[in-house]
């Protein structure tokens, strides 16, 4: 069974749509049968037309999409939507959708601001539907690895964690340029209050709190616009504490000239450690004390579940970015069918971000930024 997707935005000439897109179809468990994909109608339906979704269905607004699918037989209407909106328009159509009966993929962060993000938390409580935030670096093999041998005490107590992001594509004044990817990402009526923070040091925070287990408790943040005209941040480092007692470091800055997005983590504990960076994504290193650095692979014969269920291909053969975006995707389709037919979700299924992981995201931007803006050293994180 195929599961009826729908999606808010993500038209002609978006990027994250497409790449959404894709992550839907390499499982097969997703077919596109209706959007409203651009806030232009006319764009919207010819959108809907090249991605050959029926001329009726090819909506020209969320709520149009939302209604008319609603009204459709139960073996009709659409049973998920994707939402790839920029960031002020996340929490209208989600909140619509999960009061009108659907399930819901949302691109990060979750919403505009903290405020919403508690709203919304609310929402997808009450509703009893399924959603899913799409921080797209817990959905590689290795990183779920990482998890789980954390969790499992194979390097003892963490006591130390460094998470960073670096791009160099905003090095320049890129939004002068009739770029929109760079206009809407530094815009402040769009993206919300912070820019590289918003953009991407919500992936390193998420990605620390998710390998690690652990609950950030206080921060201090050092948040810099470099590039002159530059309306938000485009870099930043923050120090953390954790609710275990240890200490962290995050980096996201997207003025580092020649850097693309190489995510990378490195966690220490007691008695070892371990290192992933997004450049050699089926590797994990795990670091001891008293013996030598060991290579961990995919596919390898010695791994968890946790990596078995999210490859699809033999070992040495590379799985990336699309496929860590499918695993959010396939575990995410798993468990809508198993609650359709009424099982209960195998634990790997149920392994990707959700409201709670938003709800922690939002409260990130909000507690750096105001952080970077104050002079004491340290400031509590605030939810």
């Amino acid at each position: 069974m195929k599961l009826k997707l729908a999606m808010i935005g993500g038209g002609q000439g978006a990027f994250i749509g497409a790449i959404h897109r894709i992550a839907s179809r390499i499982d097969d468990h997703y077919e596109l049968v209706a959007g409203a994909f651009s806030s232009n109608a006319e764009k919207s339906r010819a959108s809907g037309l090249a991605l050959g979704v029926s001329p009726e269905r090819a909506y020209t607004s969320y709520q149009e999409l939302i209604e008319k699918e609603k009204q459709l037989s139960e073996d009709e209407r659409v049973q998920v939507i994707s939402i790839v909106t920029p960031n002020h328009v996340h929490f209208e159509p989600t909140k619509l959708a999960l009061e009108n009966g659907f399930h819901v993929i949302l691109d990060k962060p979750m919403t505009f601001s903290l405020d919403e993000a508690k709203e919304l938390e609310k929402v997808v409580k009450s509703s009893g539907k399924l959603f899913c935030l799409t921080h797209t670096y817990t959905g590689y093999p290795m990183v779920k690895e990482a998890k789980q041998l954390i969790a499992s005490g194979k390097i003892g107590k963490v006591r130390k964690v460094y998470v960073e992001y670096p791009q160099g594509w905003l090095s320049t004044f890129l939004e002068g340029e009739d770029n929109k990817q760079a206009s809407w990402r530094t815009d402040p009526g769009k993206s919300g209050i912070a820019g590289a923070m918003g953009d991407i040091g919500t992936h390193a925070f998420n990605l620390a709190e998710y390998v690690t287990g652990l609950q950030t408790t206080k921060l201090n943040a050092d948040i810099n616009v470099v590039v002159e005209g530059r309306k938000l941040d485009d870099d930043g480092a923050v120090l953390l504490k954790y609710d275990n007692g240890a200490s962290g470091v995050l980096m996201a800055t997207q003025i580092a000239a020649g850097d693309e997005n190489n995510v990378k983590i490195r966690v220490y504990g007691e008695t070892g450690g371990i290192e992933w960076q997004q450049d050699i994504a089926n590797t994990l290193l795990v670091k001891y004390l008293d013996k030598p650095t060991e290579i961990w692979r995919t596919g390898g014969g010695y791994t968890s579940s946790f990596v078995t269920g999210n490859m699809r291909a033999p070992a040495g053969h590379p799985e990336g970015y699309l496929e860590a975006f499918a695993n959010l995707y396939k575990n995410f389709a798993l468990t809508v069918k198993a609650t359709i037919e009424g099982k209960e979700a195998e634990a790997v299924w149920l392994d990707f971000p959700g409201v709670e992981e938003g709800v922690r995201g939002m409260a990130f931007v909000e507690n750096v930024i105001a952080s970077g803006k104050s002079d004491k050293k340290w400031t509590d994180f605030v939810i």
